[in-house]
């Protein structure tokens, strides 16, 4: 068990804090050897899995549908649907989407938001969903909250996905709620027989709890930043440099106390940029969730809005819509060529070509990498 104590400041005569570090506070630090690009080996193994990089697209509505699912897959990363989204809720949705597309005030959007996910998941959408990513012959993975995860489960497990992620701004190893049954998710994985994704977390102990569940990756982070205000309205926020940092440390003591079990650290917040994978996996993760770089492809739903789960909560919604430029297609987003100099395009090339340029050719070699505080 690690023994790291980070050093706390005074806030006040009654209250201490430590210092964390956000991926814009910290930049990767070349060695004295440098590599070809054609070195260099993104690849990912999860469970039985090979994927060409370590690139998740999260399961939010304005990025991911079973038709973006499977261009994802067939360009050579893992895209997860939203369970809880319109494509579960509607036999068709979008006609919805276009009618969100139109909608500049960002009041009625929200308003609009909660009206269309007031209605029901639908339980058969689910595996119909799930089946169409299936049958284009790319992996299949879905997204489920904490809450409906125990409601729909029956349904996921039949549909027998590659994946099933647990996605919340914070997952503990027992969500409990009055009123409801909790949700123990040791027991819950263990009974399922499909491998579990599950997070956000921050911390070093929640990372620990959760790999003791029995999951196969954990989320780091609170699902983005781009896309909600969890800060503003909560007062929650994670600074993701110290808490993939954590989450690694946790990753490593729980291998040894597991006898060699590894469960994946997957970055999942403030990766907006080609730049910020890059250093994500060099705090230690092993790979990342994306979103908002999606949301700037022609082929995302949204249509240019991006848009989480917070958005459309119907009492305390934090999250506003944000509006995105175009930018390329998914295929120019993910690989290039770049039209832009800002890191929003060609996100495996830069990644391939940081890892080139300070010298490693494999992700989980670059996690040892030098970094530096501004």
């Amino acid at each position: 068990m690690s023994q790291f104590t980070a050093a706390a400041f005074e806030i006040g005569r009654s209250k201490r804090a430590r210092q964390a570090f956000s991926f814009d506070d910290v930049s990767i630090v070349p060695t004295r050897r440098t590599r070809g690009d054609s070195d260099v080996n993104l690849g990912w193994r999860i469970d039985a899995l090979q994927f060409d990089f370590p690139i998740i697209a999260a399961p939010m509505d304005s990025v991911m549908s079973p038709q973006t699912a499977i261009a994802m897959g067939k360009l050579g990363g893992l895209g997860v649907l939203n369970l809880e989204g319109l494509w579960t809720r509607y036999a068709d949705p979008q006609s919805l989407f276009d009618e969100l597309a139109e909608l500049s005030d960002p009041i009625a959007a929200t308003t609009r938001l909660q009206q269309l996910y007031a209605e029901p998941v639908k339980a058969e959408l689910i595996g119909e969903r799930l089946n169409q990513i299936r049958e284009a012959g790319v992996p299949v993975a879905g997204a489920l909250s904490p809450q409906q995860t125990q409601a729909f489960a029956a349904e996921v497990e039949k549909a027998a996905p590659d994946f099933f992620v647990i996605r919340g701004t914070t997952v503990s190893a027992e969500h409990v709620a009055a009123g409801s049954e909790p949700l123990n998710l040791k027991e819950f994985i263990y009974r399922l027989d499909v491998p579990v994704i599950v997070g956000g977390c921050a911390t070093y102990q929640g990372a620990l709890h959760l790999m003791r569940t029995g999951a196969a990756g954990v989320l780091v982070g609170f699902g983005g930043g781009a896309s909600h205000t969890t800060r503003d309205v909560l007062g929650i926020s994670v600074p993701m440099a110290s808490a993939v940092a954590d989450v690694a440390e946790a990753r490593r003591d729980y291998l040894d106390e597991s006898q060699g079990r590894y469960v994946h650290v997957i970055a999942d917040g403030s990766v907006g940029r080609s730049g910020d994978i890059a250093k994500a996996i060099a705090c230690g993760a092993d790979a990342v969730m994306v979103g908002s770089p999606f949301a700037k492809a022609a082929e995302a739903p949204g249509q240019g809005f991006h848009w989480g789960a917070e958005a459309w909560h119907p009492e305390l919604p934090r999250g506003a819509r944000v509006k995105f430029d175009t930018v390329g297609t998914l295929d120019e987003v993910l690989h290039g060529p770049s039209r832009v100099a800002d890191g929003t395009m060609n996100l495996v090339g830069a990644l391939r070509r940081a890892m080139a340029t300070t010298g490693y050719t494999e992700v989980k070699e670059f996690q040892r990498v030098e970094v530096v505080l501004h």
